[in-house]
């Protein structure tokens, strides 16, 4: 086979656009694993948000409906 025929160069440019589709894929999916451990880290973190908020909404929701209870609990006692 010679490198000059119409045949050969265009299996060599097809190979060539093949091999730089698979390195392309290649270097995406490495990024992406590496975000994914990133995004790991942040997703439990927001985890702990949640949780840390819901626990204070939670103690909230005792404070204001104690003081409801309470109020009424006294108008009743000077009723």
């Amino acid at each position: 086979m010679e490198i000059t025929s119409p045949f050969t160069m265009i299996v060599f440019i097809v190979l060539v656009c093949v091999g730089a589709g698979v390195i392309n894929n290649y270097i995406k999916m490495k990024a992406d694993r590496e975000n994914g451990a990133a995004n790991q880290d942040e997703l439990e973190s927001m985890r702990r948000d949640i949780a840390r908020l819901t626990e204070r909404v939670r103690v909230l929701e005792t404070i204001a409906t104690d003081k409801d209870e309470r109020l009424r609990d006294e108008i009743r006692r000077l009723a």
